[in-house]
């Protein structure tokens, strides 16, 4: 199952707002970077509110020698300003792009000249020819806005025939909805790398909050745990830290070709995590 790629780690940031929290993104990517990393990627605001700050994190982590993939998400955009986007990456030397639909921003109307994340990818194949290591989401669980889990499925297939190298999946805590998926996916034909996305846990009102807006599904014995611990901060991590590490490694001896991690720029949760598969490997 996905044995024949081999088994890399990138972890996901997203563009600091503040300048203490800059000054913490060098600390965390200073960090992370020590592991080797395939790669760094790093989010893109709904409608593209933080394009310029996406760009700018994008090019420094890029500069110090690790790849770095931005996020680029196609609803509220128009062909011309992703163009113009993919030149300045280009003329950056950043050749990895994680392709999404992305979320219309609250009041705006109109999604744009794409709906869908395959056309973004269609486009940038057009555009760019195979200059870029595309990625895309992939959602074991199936998006929350599906109208069911075989038209999540279609859709996901249509990002992958317009180019995609390699899928990321939204974060999960059932082992099996992942291994269900590669099985769907190499019963159709699609063999690229499809890599687990990770969330580390390590308070359980975020990531609740977080669960309920992407759809990612907490076990009810997962969640009635967590709750038992109350606001015992130090208990929720080491339970985190436990299940989190036991599902990756399990991951990692099923086949899956990597972790990427979705650190909310810490570093401390993740490498605690990667340290715990290091001791068992």
């Amino acid at each position: 199952m996905q044995s024949e790629h081999p088994q890399l780690f990138s972890f996901e940031f997203y563009p600091p707002k503040t300048e203490e929290g800059a000054a913490n993104l060098q600390v965390v990517h200073s960090k992370l970077a020590a592991l080797n990393p395939d790669f760094f990627s790093v989010t893109f605001g709904a409608g593209g509110s933080t394009r310029d700050k996406t760009f700018d994190t994008v090019v420094d982590i890029q500069t110090k020698g690790i790849a770095a993939a931005p996020h680029l998400s196609c609803v509220a955009s128009t062909k011309e300003n992703i163009r113009a986007i993919l030149q300045n990456y280009r003329q950056h030397g950043i050749a990895k792009i994680v392709a999404l639909r992305g979320d219309l921003p609250s009041g705006m109307m109109s999604a744009g000249e794409f709906r869908y994340a395959n056309e973004l990818v269609e486009f940038i194949r057009l555009e760019t020819g195979d200059y870029f290591d595309i990625h895309v989401a992939a959602y074991p669980e199936v998006h929350p806005q599906a109208k069911d889990a075989q038209e999540d499925f279609k859709n996901f297939k249509r990002k992958v025939a317009a180019g995609a190298n390699a899928a990321i999946t939204q974060y999960f805590y059932n082992a099996e909805a992942y291994f269900y998926f590669v099985d769907l996916c190499e019963k159709n034909g699609i063999t690229i790398p499809i890599v687990p996305g990770i969330m580390p846990i390590t308070q359980y009102s975020q990531l609740f909050r977080f669960s309920e807006m992407c759809g990612a599904d907490i076990p009810r014995w997962m969640r009635k745990r967590l709750e038992s611990f109350g606001d015992d901060r130090e208990a929720i991590q080491e339970f985190g830290l436990e299940l989190v590490s036991n599902l990756c490694q399990r991951l990692l001896d099923g086949g899956a070709p990597g972790l990427h991690f979705y650190t909310m720029n810490q570093s401390a949760p993740t490498l605690a995590i990667l340290e715990r598969l290091q001791t068992k490997a």
